[in-house]
């Protein structure tokens, strides 16, 4: 039987503790400050990095990882395992992706499985906690990726940006859609779609965006099925949590946790932007 290895990057967002009780290894994405390169989760912490957003005047950078990083991290786990399934954030938003597919070929002695979660943030740690369980219970790789696909026609994930401006810079939304929002002070429900981030929904406040996530969420929450929550904040903790206790009060059958953006995505959304996500079964 195989033993199988579960990489994947840190725009996942899982706790290092957590990642090393699975067994899970994590490559880093880099935010770029001026000619200072940092990876996240490991030379800056997200507190840090909403520190310097704060005092920098032009936005962050962000850089997938080296090829050849993938490449160190997959020839170091060949020498206790058979195969890699390496799951990424959405292609449709970084290289990531496709420098593990071609971090993969390189190597010898091990053979690599790239996934493509089209989502990003801790719904692709989803994933990624699924995948670790499953090697964990001696799963082949075919039925890991079997449920890993099972898994994208049940995960939903929505979000809302407190400033556009940082999406329209980073090239996530265009000059139409940044003017058009600011104008009407519009606070778009976002969503992935075909990997890509599009609004969902254009709402003029940020409660009415949020009550509209609720909507979505309470659609899949309110059959009483067990169901996996995530709220996922920009360094407004305080917010993430009176979210949470209002969504356990309301369900009590499902699983919710607190998670955030990091430096890479929150590079992106900005301070104050605030996501659910979740799936069922």
């Amino acid at each position: 039987m195989s033993k199988i290895a579960i990489v994947t990057d840190s725009t996942a967002y899982l706790p290092k503790q957590l990642r090393d009780e699975l067994g899970i290894t994590m490559v880093p994405l880099n935010v770029i400050f001026g000619n200072e390169t940092y990876k996240e989760e490991t030379e800056v912490t997200t507190s840090d990095f909403y520190e310097m957003m704060k005092k920098e005047t032009e936005l962050p950078k962000t850089s997938q990882p080296a090829i050849g990083l993938f490449a160190t991290e997959f020839e170091r786990l060949a020498k206790d395992y058979d195969q890699v399934i390496s799951i990424h954030l959405s292609s449709g938003i970084s290289g990531t992706y496709q420098s593990a597919v071609a971090a993969g070929s390189m190597v010898e002695g091990i053979e690599v499985i790239p996934f493509d979660t089209e989502v990003s943030c801790m719904p692709q740690g989803f994933y990624v906690l699924e995948a670790a369980k499953l090697a964990n219970e001696g799963k082949t790789s075919d039925e890991i990726i079997s449920r890993l696909t099972e898994m994208k026609g049940k995960m939903r994930a929505y979000f809302m940006a407190d400033d556009l401006s940082h999406l329209h810079r980073g090239g996530r939304l265009n000059g139409a859609q940044l003017i058009v929002g600011s104008l009407l002070q519009i606070k778009p429900v976002l969503h992935f779609e075909e990997g890509k981030i599009v609004p969902f929904e254009k709402v003029r406040t940020a409660k009415k965006a949020l009550n509209r996530i609720y909507g979505l969420l309470d659609e899949d929450a309110s059959t009483g099925e067990p169901i996996q929550v995530v709220v996922i904040h920009g360094n407004c903790e305080e917010e993430a949590k009176k979210i949470s206790e209002q969504l356990s009060s309301q369900y009590p059958h499902a699983n919710i946790m607190i998670s955030y953006f990091g430096p890479v995505i929150g590079t992106h959304l900005g301070e104050g932007s605030i996501g659910i996500g979740w799936y069922k079964g």
